[in-house]
């Protein structure tokens, strides 16, 4: 059995920060919630989503967070708590990170999975110390394929994130306070969609390029150097070939720019944007509406703090 309920909080993120392409992160203020409960009035795993999604994302064997979960505990040995034989669970999801939006919904879902299955295992001593994070991560990069949205879910901040012989590196960067707005566009714009649109090499001068701005950005970010931080925010490596195909998205930019934002990047792989700014988010974020409108888009904007916290998991 489990404990009386298993909760799992997970923030969105936003990738690449520009040119720090499958490298980069970093965790905002705005989560979905997981709820595991016992549920004796079946044998097998209910969920339900409310918010977000609600009228799209899958309740029955194909939903992420439940796929996840059972994957597992299975991997994990934990054959014991599968449904089955009078023993069932209910899954709640709670979301408030729009679904295909580039604020990493996927990612929530994944670690949502993995967080309640680790707990359910571990049980009242279940604590998610560096260990246990360390092997969540691995795990969830393994299943979600690329670090820069599931690292900073996990462990907050700025991330850097990298592989090497299968391992995960990471490293958390400590930045200024900072505050976003990010909008997001009625627009699907898939994952595979968005990897297919890039080239599949790049010349020297453009990886010279990204390099060199990625630090430059981070370093921007941790020094509250917005003059830099203005001069750094380029791309060369998926920006030119992802935003010409979101409609209105390169106008919603120059909105943000015109509106006072210091720097804007796609939001991951799109299709939403994210604007850096100190000051006026809401109107630079009802200015990007305003653009994605003009391109026949309904759009929705969110002014959001950068999450120095990474997921949570309590047992009640």
């Amino acid at each position: 059995m489990l404990p009386h309920e298993i909760i799992a909080r997970v923030p969105a993120t936003s990738a690449n920060l520009g040119p720090g392409f499958d490298c980069m992160g970093v965790a905002l203020d705005l989560w979905n919630t997981f709820s595991l409960h016992n549920a004796a009035e079946t044998d097998n795993l209910q969920v339900a989503v409310t918010g977000e999604g609600a009228d799209s994302i899958p309740t029955d064997g194909s939903n992420i967070v439940a796929e996840t979960l059972l994957d597992e505990w299975r991997r994990l040995g934990r054959h014991d708590l599968l449904p089955g034989r009078g023993r069932g669970y209910r899954l709640t999801c709670t979301n408030a990170v729009p679904c295909g939006s580039g604020l990493g919904s996927s990612s929530t879902a994944i670690l949502g999975g993995l967080l309640l299955a680790h707990a359910a295992a571990a049980g009242p001593g279940f604590a998610l110390d560096a260990q246990r994070q360390n092997l969540i991560l691995s795990q969830a990069v393994a299943l979600e394929g690329h670090g820069d949205n599931v690292a900073p879910a996990l462990l907050g901040g700025l991330i850097v994130v990298t592989h090497e012989n299968g391992d995960v590196l990471t490293d958390r960067l400590p930045i200024a306070a900072m505050r976003v707005a990010v909008c997001v566009p009625d627009f699907k714009f898939s994952t595979s969609e968005a990897r297919a649109a890039l080239p599949a090499t790049y010349s020297r001068a453009d990886a010279i390029y990204n390099i060199g701005r990625a630090m430059l950005v981070i370093e921007a970010l941790r020094n509250y150097d917005d003059s830099l931080l203005a001069r750094a925010m380029g791309d060369r490596i998926h920006e030119p070939y992802r935003l010409p195909r979101i409609p209105g998205a390169p106008a919603a930019r120059q909105a943000a720019l015109d509106a006072g934002a210091i720097a804007v990047a796609l939001s991951g792989a799109g299709p939403g944007l994210l604007a850096v700014a100190r000051a006026r988010h809401e109107r630079i974020g009802q200015a990007m509406v305003e653009a994605f409108a003009a391109a026949g888009l309904r759009a929705r904007a969110w002014s959001l703090d950068v999450s120095a916290v990474g997921a949570t998991v309590a047992l009640r």
